[in-house]
């Protein structure tokens, strides 16, 4: 990990203490996750930037309201603001229209007994005034500025938003950890505040093994395929907000392995391969990963996705966390969402990013086999009645990409399901805000 500015990371020994037993060749998804983020720390450089640069960062600091939001009482309907004592009386209220405020153009004096004020949504509430009766529910005089209304039409106090109603002065207005949102830029806008601090981007070094792959643009000899899991994973970790380091492919020999974990390792805060963690005569990453660090554990009970390697590297004096995902481009997205995604939150300082779970019955039977986690890809729609439902995709080979780009949730089985008949819930995790 680059060392100019990290909180240093717990070592895996202190990860992995007071956690149940472990086997290390069927870690559960669970588990799993756990150890991941107790071993990752966030980067702790803030720096400050402009508020239109900082959507998808990570608040550095608390922001601290200096302002009372809203910093007037104001309306909240346009109508009539009036006394609401006036309502006191009973039977129908009669008043004479006094002015008129708009947002930004108040009116000047306060208002008499008897008297309301023509209001706007967002003005300044008069003087005097404490309610607003929409305008929808009065009645004007002819021509006259004399309106009527029902004293139970409204309450007293009502239709008015109050001097630091949203936010008071000295209050925490967003807390450290935050992933800015575009309605956080509007919070921050409406306090005035032009620049905040965010915790500097997480670095993100990543590269596919295998003398089979090749790059785009090159040709293919036969038993040669195409690289996608570097574009798919450059995708998710644009999306993410990182600072991506891509090494390209890199071949089956030990020494280019290690030379370019040594780079990665230097550059970067985290590591992510594809490719090589399995048990093959030329799968070198492995053997090269163990050389130059510390990996807890290589196989999950996870399908897809069950090759994958997590632990840290050290090399030159710098530390980085890495995430060593099978060679199938569909297991490559499952493990990274479902494992490294929550690693890299981390690693930027941000707060737990939880995405929901939702239980939907499936139209069709799927078979399972109780002991591990299955992330399918399935596509979630409404039926003719509006009901949410949803449809296990045609391919599940983690070696198909298609039904990756087709879908747009995972089915998610648990570790002790077993077979679904069709019709039963399954829990759901929609792509939209995944993705």
């Amino acid at each position: 990990m680059p060392d100019d500015d990290a909180t240093p990371m717990t070592t895996l020994d202190e990860a992995l203490a007071g956690l149940p037993d472990y086997d290390p060749d069927h870690m559960t998804v669970e588990l799993a996750r756990a150890i991941i983020a107790r071993t990752a720390r966030p980067v702790s450089a803030v720096e400050q930037i402009a508020v239109r640069s900082a959507l998808g960062r990570v608040l550095g600091r608390d922001v601290i309201s200096a302002l009372d939001v809203p910093a007037f009482d104001n309306a909240a309907m346009d109508g009539y603001a009036f006394a609401g004592s006036a309502l006191a009386t009973g039977g129908d209220v009669r008043l004479r229209v006094a002015g008129r405020s708009f947002a930004g153009h108040p009116f000047q004096r306060a208002a008499a007994p008897g008297e309301c004020v023509r209001i706007m949504t967002g003005a300044l509430l008069p003087a005097g005034c404490d309610t607003v009766i929409p305008q929808e529910q009065v009645q004007r005089e002819g021509d006259t500025e004399i309106v009527t209304f029902a004293a139970n039409a409204v309450s007293p106090g009502r239709h008015v938003r109050h001097i630091g109603e949203d936010l008071a002065a000295g209050q925490t207005a967003l807390h450290a950890g935050k992933r800015l949102r575009p309605a956080a830029l509007g919070l921050l806008a409406s306090l005035g505040i032009g620049e905040v601090p965010v915790r500097r981007r997480i670095r993100v070094a990543f590269f596919s093994t295998g003398d089979e792959l090749r790059s785009v643009g090159e040709s293919l000899a036969p038993g040669n395929l195409y690289d996608s899991n570097r574009y798919t994973l450059f995708g998710m970790l644009q999306r993410l907000g990182a600072e991506v380091l891509d090494l390209g492919v890199v071949r089956d020999d030990p020494q280019a392995i290690e030379d370019t974990l040594r780079t990665a390792c230097r550059d970067a805060d985290a590591v992510i391969t594809s490719g090589g963690v399995s048990v093959g005569e030329a799968d070198f990453t492995r053997e090269m990963m163990t050389r130059l660090g510390n990996v807890v554990f290589w196989k999950m009970a996870m399908r897809p996705g069950r090759p994958f390697a997590f632990g840290e590297l050290e090399a030159d004096g710098h530390r980085a966390l890495l995430f060593g995902l099978p060679g199938n481009p569909a297991a490559v997205m499952a493990s990274f969402y479902h494992l490294v995604r929550d690693g890299l939150f981390a690693l930027m300082g941000a707060e737990p990013q939880v995405t929901p779970s939702l239980p939907v019955p499936t139209t069709t039977a799927i078979a399972k086999r109780p002991g591990r986690t299955e992330f399918l890809r399935g596509i979630l729609a409404a039926d003719a009645q509006g009901c949410w439902r949803v449809t296990v995709a045609d391919a599940q080979g983690a070696g198909i990409l298609r039904t990756m780009s087709e879908a747009n949730c995972f089915v998610t089985l648990g570790t002790a399901r077993g077979d679904v008949a069709a019709g039963e819930l399954v829990d759901v995790i929609a792509f939209d805000g995944l993705v």
